[in-house]
């Protein structure tokens, strides 16, 4: 973890018209909260399901959740983000959600979040829409590599970009509007109705930090809330490179140059967070075998076991958690700080 140079990663703000698209749509599809959407969630979490996941894992986590049969199975959506309540410090029940992209290149379907409730096991999908001023919305192409919650509002990894925002207050649910979820084939209004691919729920983007200048990529987000000034913090992955990035801003976060910036030195860094003094880099090896928790406390290294394919990283409840990736391998986990 060696100090960079911060100007290569400031970001301006870009909102453009997406806060007036997205005050649009809210206009017509009426919002619901986390809460009320877990009650009615569609889905159910196995808890210490798809065993697989952990590899040869010793210890096995602390705690972990598995997606259903239908998302273990899919090669069309694969999970990348996590955050959580306690990471968002104002949502008032026990939720992760996780991100996920849309793989295939024909059929473009965009990214969707999970809510997923530890005490229930149940968990919803929502789709995230970019929405114009005259109400209309598409899907979004990119890959969602991590996400990170501050209040209500939700910061996603954008690789080339920098970071998206969504607002959870206009979290929006289609059945307010219609009787039924629409086409599942399609996206957006067409002939007076709303289709969303099928979801019940959407969420448009309010907000964008874009990259000052190309170069840095910007592969997974998380918030610090350890210390006195919370911190959002962002970085890199490199394939064969221990050359990728972490940075970090104080919350509210403003934009422009990061507080610190640092070079981690480890190629597959996945998601990165600080938390207590230490931080806890995420390093990914293969969809057979297992990835390591790197952990610097005083610029020493320790190495942790960790499943198969883990990504982005989150602390709730003591604990630091990830999501993992692949087919039939795919659990939320947490593992002690």
């Amino acid at each position: 973890m060696a100090p960079t140079e911060k100007a290569p990663y400031v970001l301006n703000r870009a909102t453009g018209d997406l806060t007036e698209g997205a005050a649009k749509l809210a206009q017509e599809i009426g919002g619901t909260g986390v809460e009320a959407l877990l009650a009615q969630a569609n889905r159910t979490a196995a808890r210490r399901g798809a065993a697989g996941a952990l590899g040869s894992m010793q210890p096995r986590p602390a705690e972990w959740y598995a997606f259903d049969a239908k998302d273990q199975d899919t090669a069309d959506w694969y999970p990348q983000g996590l955050t959580c309540g306690e990471e968002s410090g104002s949502i008032g029940v026990p939720v992760f959600v996780a991100s996920w992209y849309f793989k295939p290149e024909a059929g473009e379907r965009g990214i969707r979040v999970s809510f997923l409730s530890p005490r229930t096991l149940k968990y919803q999908h929502a789709l995230l829409v970019t929405a114009k001023p005259d109400g209309s919305y598409t899907p979004i192409d990119i890959h969602a590599g991590g996400i990170a919650l501050d209040g209500d509002l939700l910061y996603v990894a954008d690789t080339v970009r920098g970071l998206r925002v969504f607002d959870l207050s206009n979290l929006l649910d289609l059945r307010t509007a219609q009787n039924d979820l629409g086409d599942p084939t399609r996206i957006g209004r067409h002939d007076g109705r709303f289709h969303a691919f099928g979801y019940r729920y959407i969420i448009p983007q309010t907000d964008f930090w874009r990259v000052g200048q190309r170069g840095p990529h910007f592969s997974f987000v998380s918030i610090d809330r350890s210390g006195g000034t919370p911190r959002l913090i962002t970085g890199e992955y490199r394939e064969d490179d221990p050359g990728g990035w972490v940075a970090h801003w104080d919350l509210a976060f403003s934009g422009g140059e990061p507080n610190e910036a640092f070079v981690m030195g480890h190629p597959k860094i996945q998601g990165a967070i600080s938390h207590g003094g230490k931080w806890y880099l995420s390093q990914a090896a293969s969809a057979t075998t297992n990835g390591k928790l790197l952990v610097y406390a005083d610029q020493k290294l320790q190495t942790r076991p960790f499943p198969i394919g883990p990504e982005d990283l989150t602390v709730q409840d003591g604990k630091v958690w990830s999501v993992t990736e692949f087919r039939n391998k795919r659990v939320i986990f947490g593992v002690g700080l």
